[in-house]
């Protein structure tokens, strides 16, 4: 396993969903991936959860949820103690980026699957 622990936050198992494909790109590349989103399912051999991980270690939060839809997870990203956010296209917000100013993640507005085919996850 690589060791960059990575959070899908907002993950689908809906093939159609780039979510999904991230969960599947991320787990060829050999990386540790934990899928959050609004129903349990599984995509492939990782398991979606509707609850916050509580035990694992995060390096990287892969954001997949629109504005509309972050806000609850404010305080769970800023203590998560995650070193990176990934805002996917679609999920770039200014307010979270100003709740999560004075922390230590470094916050990237990009694309999982672009940054992962170019060899810069």
């Amino acid at each position: 396993m690589k060791d960059k622990p990575t959070l899908i936050l907002g993950a689908s198992a809906n093939p159609s969903r780039y979510s999904f494909k991230a969960i599947l790109a991320l787990r060829r590349a050999g990386y540790t991936v934990f899928g959050l989103g609004i129903k349990r399912n599984k995509v492939a051999d990782v398991s979606i959860n509707t609850e916050w991980p509580k035990t694992h270690s995060i390096d990287t939060i892969s954001l997949y949820l629109n504005p509309k839809n972050q806000a609850e997870y404010y305080d769970r990203i800023k203590l998560s103690g995650a070193k990176r956010l990934i805002l996917n296209p679609g999920s770039e917000n200014s307010e979270l980026v100003k709740h999560l100013e004075k922390t230590n993640i470094e916050i990237i507005n990009a694309c999982t699957l672009v940054m992962l085919s170019t060899d810069q996850y």
